[in-house]
């Protein structure tokens, strides 16, 4: 029985605990260091994938993939005609093997990832 008194007790004394009078500004500093930690987490993360985009779009280009797109074009024409004949009924298929459905979905793909990074930025804020 003893126990239990001291336990109610003891509950009492850390529920009505004081507050000190720097919590507010104590409070305040954590906060800020937080915020601070993040903001420049950000930047460091965007400044890279910036960078990153820009060497991507770099490589993109100096690999002459427009020539290869175009060079690719008859092993395209090939490839849907053979899912034409496979396949007669899926047409929506044999329109994805030629070159411009995998753009749409490249397009579509990109579409929704800015979609996530707006809701992103949008919940930061």
């Amino acid at each position: 029985m003893v126990e239990a008194e001291f336990e109610r007790r003891l509950e009492r004394l850390f529920a009505g605990a004081p507050e000190l009078p720097d919590a507010d500004g104590f409070a305040e500093r954590v906060e800020r260091r937080l915020d601070r930690g993040w903001t420049a987490r950000r930047w460091l993360i965007g400044s890279a994938g910036v960078f990153g985009g820009i060497i991507g779009a770099s490589q993109l280009i100096m690999s002459n993939i427009f020539q290869r797109v175009e060079s690719a074009e008859g092993s395209a024409r090939l490839l849907s005609s053979g899912l034409s004949q496979m396949a007669p009924k899926a047409e929506w298929l044999s329109a994805l093997s030629s070159g411009g459905g995998v753009v749409w979905i490249a397009v579509g793909c990109a579409v929704v990832m800015m979609g996530f990074v707006l809701s992103r930025v949008i919940e930061e804020i």
